[in-house]
């Protein structure tokens, strides 16, 4: 029976803004990203947590700035949240949404339908 999971995993990572209208200094933040995907059973939990922990890897403790699908993008939550939503449907898996948390009080959410 299909039914729908949501993992949490924290990362560590810096970033700046230096495009025209948004510009801050680098600075870091304890980032939050949660994702909620769609399996069809049980047996898919395990290739939902290993690509959901590959891409936490690929950007815990890193400059977002310098890795290359963020090059020329403000590495806002709204853009980590669609990167992630975009990487978890590469691991052909069905995402619903994914929730980057950068502070706690701001978060940016990519749902199913809105991502590229």
């Amino acid at each position: 029976m299909p039914f729908t999971l949501s993992l949490r995993r924290p990362f560590v990572a810096d970033h700046f803004h230096d495009l025209p209208g948004f510009q801050e200094d680098r600075h870091g933040h304890n980032w939050e990203v949660e994702a909620a995907v769609e399996l069809a059973g049980a047996s898919e939990e395990a290739a939902f947590t290993a690509a959901l922990e590959a891409w936490v890897a690929a950007h815990d403790y890193q400059l977002l700035n310098a890795l290359p699908p963020l090059a020329g993008r403000n590495p806002t939550a709204e853009v980590l949240a669609e990167q992630a939503f975009l990487h978890l449907r590469a691991a052909a898996l069905q995402p619903r949404w994914i929730k980057v948390r950068e502070k706690n009080n701001y978060w940016a959410l990519c749902r199913a339908g809105e991502a590229g």
